[in-house]
């Protein structure tokens, strides 16, 4: 498995973002699906990266940088062909790194509370994320969960 920054460029990247965000968007209301798309991806205050095994994609995730200290793990997704192979435990562990190396403090997450979402909940919560308030201007509801970790 192969890290690689960026890829917002590529057809098969372009896909899964969308398949993403149609699943997400599917299990949670309008109003409380904060999932982003290719073009709000490419915000100057995100790195994008995504994982190869040769040319398969095998996911993708995001790291935003919300204050000097602090940063927010953003769109993680496995392609649904690569799942429980230890792509977004790459992808998570990359990016709690990643924001280590840039000098924050804390990484927080937001992410569903609908079935779909409870891989993703096991996960987060084996790397060490607690539950903890709305972050970043999410609006608290019962279709969201706010997770942070310490660095």
């Amino acid at each position: 498995m192969e890290l690689r920054e960026g890829g917002l460029d590529d057809p098969r990247v372009d896909a899964l973002i969308r398949h993403h965000l149609a699943e997400a968007r599917a299990s949670t209301p309008q109003d409380n699906a904060h999932a982003l798309g290719p073009e709000a991806l490419r915000a100057p205050d995100i790195s994008f990266w995504s994982v190869w095994e040769g040319d398969a994609l095998l996911g993708f995730g995001a790291l935003r940088q919300l204050a000097p200290d602090h940063a927010e793990v953003k769109s993680m997704r496995t392609a649904p062909a690569h799942l429980r192979r230890g792509v977004a435990r790459l992808i998570l562990d990359h990016l709690i790194a990643l924001a280590r190396t840039r000098g924050c403090t804390r990484i927080s997450l937001e992410t569903g509370t609908a079935a779909m979402f409870a891989a993703a909940n096991r996960l987060y919560e084996a790397s060490g994320f607690v539950d903890g308030p709305p972050f970043g201007g999410y609006p608290e509801s019962p279709h969201n969960r706010f997770m942070t970790r310490q660095l």
